[in-house]
């Protein structure tokens, strides 16, 4: 099962490394690049570096193939953002 995570704090973070355990294909997405360096260099996942709200990141995060998409940024307009571009753009369940 192929799972985007949008946000790397500690829910974001939390939920890849469970889901990560269990052999999912996480895609981690963040601003914080290195942040996200070292969560790719202790687990198995794949990162993009870039905002959540914006179509040419969550398509470069494999959007348009991902089986479910869970948007847990700090900031609830780039969550609701988001869920909606995924929803509507790429068919994807949030």
């Amino acid at each position: 099962m192929k799972i985007i995570i949008l946000g790397a704090g500690q829910v974001g973070t939390s939920a890849a490394e469970m889901l990560a355990v269990d052999n999912y294909e996480i895609t981690l997405v963040d601003t914080k690049a290195e942040h996200l360096r070292a969560l790719q260099d202790r687990l198995d996942i794949r990162t993009v570096v870039g905002s959540a709200s914006y179509p040419s990141i969550l398509q470069q995060a494999g959007a348009d193939d991902a089986d479910v998409v869970l948007a847990v940024t700090d900031r609830d307009e780039i969550n609701m953002a988001a869920c909606r571009i995924c929803r509507t753009m790429f068919n994807t369940p949030t």
